[in-house]
């Protein structure tokens, strides 16, 4: 019995070769191995928690965590039944290596027992691990382009007036500024918007926010538009100068009108900005007074200055002359007598011949008036009005006289008296 399984055992053995070797062959020819490429497989990262849990933060390098090309090598049985949604890319946390790499594993959710090689074009990923950073920066809201010609832009506010940023430390640390804008362009009444909170460096760059957690990503802002008008400015002086001195009708000012802004029903409303008395006092005066004023004090509530090289300061100079005299004598039988109530006849009985009258005003007034040119008359009408006269009798009367200067002149004269005599008639 022995004899016969050890008979010819060599060529048994070759027998037995050649059957595997066909038997590879025919299955080579009938379901040879065919290779599989797979592009753009996305790699997953499992315990990535591991970074946070070191108060770090990770970010992926190269795109490292997508592969280019995968390739699978299995018979064609299998590769038939395969596509990219099979291929599984596993990059563990656990597995960091000192180079800030981890290791990628790569293996299809089916048939993996069955391939004979999967390889990919990459096979790691690659890290930059930095501490992680959290700052809190003010929100600031910025607009672009021109309000509507007329009006202005007035306060400008956001809701919420921080966001709270977390990521890499690098990149954390150049943010110089969180920035909000809004378009305002001819725009003519309030805006109340919501606008992306862009991050910025110190040059102006802005910083992306890919790599970065924030609070919140939009913030409502709110922006007042105020009309503009341009209006007068109106000063009431106020006061008496000193004894001798007078104020010369003039005055002078740093502005005469402003322009000022609010809403459109406050400003419609305004037709000029008014000084009250008291502001400016010349009480007392032997000299210009000026007095510097803040407009602001007197603007109506809700009403702004809108000339933005303007602070509101405004200086005002009243001109203070020194009051002088100029005489002149007319003949008595010169002045004219009216006014005199009917049934009675008047007639100047005063002893002088000739009668001095007094100018009283500044020079620059009094060189203007020609006095020959001046009637002096006695106004018996208006004298009885002043008196209070209700039943006139006959009889001798000092009258005051009156001097006929020039309309417009701040000229006077000092009170002269003639006598007259008023007789009624029979």
């Amino acid at each position: 019995m022995k004899n016969k399984f050890t008979k010819n055992w060599g060529l048994k053995l070759v027998s037995f070769l050649f059957a595997v070797l066909v038997w590879i062959v025919v299955t080579n020819i009938n379901d040879p191995i065919q290779p599989l490429p797979v592009s753009d497989v996305p790699v997953t990262i499992r315990h990535a928690e591991l970074i946070a849990e070191r108060g770090q933060v990770y970010e992926v390098l190269e795109n490292t965590d997508v592969i280019d090309t995968v390739t699978i090598y299995a018979p064609r049985s299998v590769i038939e039944t395969l596509d990219k949604s099979n291929v599984v890319a596993i990059a563990d946390m656990e597995e960091l290596t000192s180079e800030d790499t981890v290791p990628i594993k790569l293996s299809t959710n089916k048939y993996n027992d069955s391939l004979e090689s999967i390889r990919g074009s990459i096979d790691s990923v690659k890290l930059n691990i930095e501490d992680r950073q959290t700052r809190s920066i003010p929100i600031r809201a910025n607009v672009a382009g021109e309000v509507q010609e007329g009006y202005m832009l007035g306060d400008i506010s956001t809701e919420q007036n921080l966001i709270r940023v977390s990521g890499p430390e690098s990149v954390v640390s150049q943010i110089a500024r969180a920035q909000a804008e809004v378009n305002v362009s001819g725009f003519t009444s309030n805006i109340n918007t919501d606008a992306d909170i862009r991050l910025y460096d110190e040059n102006g760059k802005e910083i992306p926010s890919t790599a970065l957690e924030r609070s919140i990503t939009r913030v409502r802002v709110n922006i007042e538009i105020l009309e503009e008008k341009t209006v007068p400015i109106n000063y009431i002086f106020s006061g008496t100068p000193a004894d001798g001195y007078r104020t010369m009708g003039e005055y002078e000012s740093t502005r005469n009108n402003v322009v000022i802004a609010g809403r459109s029903s406050a400003v419609q409303k305004i037709e000029a900005i008014e000084i009250p008395e008291g502001v400016v006092d010349v009480t007392g005066a032997t000299e210009n007074v000026t007095k510097l004023i803040d407009l602001k004090e007197y603007l109506p509530d809700g009403i702004i200055l809108a000339e933005e090289d303007f602070n509101g300061f405004v200086n005002v100079t009243v001109y203070i002359g020194q009051e002088m005299r100029r005489s002149f004598s007319t003949a008595v039988d010169s002045i004219r007598i009216v006014g005199v109530p009917a049934g009675f006849t008047a007639q100047i009985t005063d002893p002088e011949r000739y009668c001095s009258i007094t100018l009283l005003g500044l020079d620059s007034e009094l060189v203007e008036i020609n006095m020959n040119t001046l009637e002096v008359s006695v106004d018996v009408g208006a004298w009885l009005e002043n008196e209070a006269v209700e039943e006139l009798e006959s009889g001798f009367y000092r009258i005051p006289i009156s001097v006929s200067i020039p309309d417009g002149s701040a000229v006077v004269w000092e009170e002269q008296e003639v006598q007259v005599h008023i007789t009624e008639e029979q």
